[in-house]
C-alpha cells in the first residue's frame, strides 16, 4: 500500500515538475520566495492591529505560534525523522527532475512552506467573521499557490505538501482553539 502511494506521488510530481515555461519560472520563484512575502505579512500585521486593537495582541500571538509550530515540526521533527530524499536529491528521478532554482536540504518530508501557509492562511479562517470571506479566499489561494510552487520547482512531492498543508491546518485549529480561550478567560481583550 504505501509502496503504491508513493509511486503514485513520484508519477504525479514528475507530472506536475514537467509543466514549465520561463514566465512561469519566474512566478514560481517568486511564490516560493519568503523575503518577497515580507510586504504582505507587515499588511496583514497593521491591519489585524488597526482593525483589532487590544485583541489583535493574543490574536497576532497565536498566529505566530500556529507558524512557528508547523515550521518547527515540519523541519525539526518531520524532516530528519522520516529522511526522506526531496526529488531534486533522488537519484531515481534526476533524469525527470525539472529544478528551476537550487536544490535546498537533503529531506523534503514535509513540505515548511506547506505548514508554515497553511497554519497561517486556516488559523485566520477560523478566527475571523464570514464578512471577511475575500481575505479568506485570498489567504488560502496564496498558501495553495505556495505549496504549489514547491512541486514546480522540483524540491517537493505533492505528497509533501499535503502532509504539511493538513500539519499546519491542524496547528492552526488548535491555535485557534487556544485564541477562544483568551477572549473567554479575559474580556479585557475584547472591544
Amino acid at each position: 500500500m504505501l509502496e503504491s502511494l508513493e509511486r503514485l506521488d513520484q508519477e504525479l510530481f514528475v507530472y506536475l515538475n514537467s509543466q514549465h515555461s520561463p514566465f512561469w519560472d519566474t512566478i514560481m520563484i517568486y511564490a516560493s520566495d519568503k523575503y518577497i512575502w515580507i510586504p504582505f505579512y507587515l499588511l496583514l500585521i497593521a491591519y489585524i492591529v488597526y482593525r483589532y486593537r487590544k485583541q489583535s495582541i493574543p490574536m497576532l500571538l497565536l498566529a505566530i505560534a500556529a507558524v512557528g509550530l508547523a515550521d518547527f515540526i515540519a523541519s525539526g521533527v518531520f524532516k530528519p525523522f522520516f529522511a526522506r530524499l526531496r526529488p531534486c536529491h533522488n537519484p531515481d528521478l534526476s533524469a525527470m527532475v525539472n529544478i528551476v532554482q537550487g536544490c535546498g536540504g537533503q529531506f523534503g518530508f514535509m513540505s515548511s512552506h506547506a505548514s508554515t501557509g497553511f497554519a497561517l492562511a486556516v488559523f485566520f479562517n477560523l478566527i475571523l467573521s464570514d464578512r471577511y470571506l475575500y481575505f479568506k479566499i485570498v489567504l488560502v489561494t496564496w498558501a495553495v499557490i505556495v505549496s504549489y510552487s514547491r512541486i514546480y520547482l522540483g524540491v517537493h512531492y505533492p505528497g509533501d505538501t499535503i502532509a504539511g498543508a493538513l500539519l499546519g491546518a491542524f496547528l492552526a485549529y488548535l491555535c485557534s482553539l487556544a485564541y477562544k480561550i483568551v477572549l473567554k478567560k479575559n474580556s479585557s481583550f475584547i472591544q
